[in-house]
């Protein structure tokens, strides 16, 4: 029926209704009616939660109803990549005589109506104090390592005009802050799975991903936009990683970077897991930030992991060998001739070699520095011995807390593995 009416457009018509948001929007895309102050749109994978985003505040100045916008992502270089230059952003949407102008230095949007969008990142709360907005869109909320303070600061921004408003989509995590906002009276809520955007998604996506992760609770989280609960049968929780969180660490004796390769390389490989942690005087432990990534060659994940470990002035990388042995060595050598690094190999399952580690959470001695949303994702939802998924950010994160808590370079020895 749709195809009928488009083949009869004249070309003036069809490049008139190429950017009319208001025909191609399926309903949980359109804004809600009646008042409110928060629209959160829950979204799988692929739902078109950036471009819900975007045409929202294109549709707010286009109208002149908002004039001074925040937009938000998780580093500032999200918000530009995603929220403005990506397929779905800003600057790729509607007639082109209407897009914003982006100054780069100033980390702003001009439209040529007057209105502005600032570029902020929620790992820097800090500098939302002070300016002032009528609107907002913040990205992937869920995942915001210093999410709370961020959201915060936003809120008191939040002044200007007669009735300000702020749109945030994510993909749904139980954490404290979503569920705030699932709450609160005056925020409105619209979900939508991954498939229900099937037309505008490869093939690939849904023969590789969804093959892979359908029926799972990550799958259910991650495609379908369900906000799940930890899971009975995990070694780890999410009440107990939230309990130890904090947002500055203490003067560290000892800081390693842990390492887990994929055994390929290539899109459709498992990521390299890259996680940092360090220990306190007072035998406490630091997870300091989780580098992980996919698609990566052997000499891009040594040099990502060589980064990381000239940024924290870390002491050690610590790589797992079981996948390439003495290569594994040698590729991070070749990345970072000066760094120390350590092999180890795998001689016990997953779970003998998670449960000590698991069990200096339930202890209260390992605290995240901030949120590491895919990370805290792998810990909540993996159960050893089941699933399809290899959990490569949490085999990083027990190889680091290993070393830091059990081995002979580490702590005094609480348990060896």
């Amino acid at each position: 029926m749709k195809e009928t009416f488009l083949a009869g457009l004249t070309k003036k018509e069809a490049a008139f209704l190429l950017h009319d948001w208001r025909f191609w929007a399926r309903p949980d895309q359109w804004p809600p009616e009646g008042s409110w102050t928060s629209w959160l749109v829950l979204g799988g994978r692929g739902a078109g939660k950036t471009r819900t985003g975007a045409e929202w505040v294109r549709g707010e100045v286009m109208a002149a109803r908002r004039g001074r916008l925040a937009l938000i992502g998780e580093t500032y270089h999200d918000a530009r990549d995603v929220m403005v230059e990506g397929p779905s952003g800003l600057r790729a949407i509607g007639p082109v005589r209407e897009r914003p102008r982006y100054e780069a230095v100033r980390r702003r949007l001009l439209w040529e109506n007057g209105a502005v969008a600032q570029l902020f990142s929620a790992s820097d709360p800090e500098a939302l104090r002070g300016p002032q907005f009528d609107g907002a869109w913040c990205d992937e909320l869920a995942k915001w390592r210093h999410g709370e303070a961020a959201f915060d600061m936003l809120q008191f921004g939040l002044r200007l005009g007669e009735d300000p408003r702020q749109v945030i989509t994510t993909t749904p995590r139980p954490v404290p802050l979503l569920k705030r906002l699932l709450a609160d009276a005056r925020c409105k809520v619209t979900r939508a799975a991954s498939a229900a955007n099937r037309a505008n998604l490869a093939d690939g996506f849904f023969e590789r991903i969804v093959a892979r992760y359908e029926g799972t609770r990550l799958g259910r989280q991650e495609l379908e936009a369900e906000l799940l609960e930890d899971n009975p049968d995990a070694l780890w929780s999410r009440g107990l990683i939230e309990a130890a969180r904090v947002s500055d660490a203490p003067p560290l004796t000892r800081i390693v970077v842990a390492v887990d390769p994929p055994a390929s390389s290539g899109a459709g490989a498992d990521e390299c897991g890259i996680v940092a942690a360090g220990m306190s005087a007072g035998g406490h432990f630091y997870v300091l930030e989780d580098a992980s990534r996919g698609g990566l060659t052997p000499l891009n994940w040594a040099r990502r992991a060589a980064g990381l470990f000239n940024r924290l002035d870390a002491d050690r990388i610590i790589a797992e060998s079981n996948q390439g042995g003495e290569m594994v060595e040698a590729v991070l050598r070749q990345a970072a001739p000066h760094v120390p690094v350590k092999r180890v190999h795998a001689a016990r399952g997953k779970q003998a070699r998670a449960e000590p580690v698991a069990a200096l959470y339930e202890r209260g001695l390992v605290h995240h520095l901030g949120c590491f949303a895919q990370l805290e994702d792998q810990l909540c939802e993996c159960v050893p011995g089941k699933g399809k998924a290899s959990p490569d950010r949490l085999d990083a994160l027990v190889w680091a807390l290993s070393e830091l808590a059990f081995s002979a370079g580490g702590a005094p020895q609480i348990r060896r593995l």
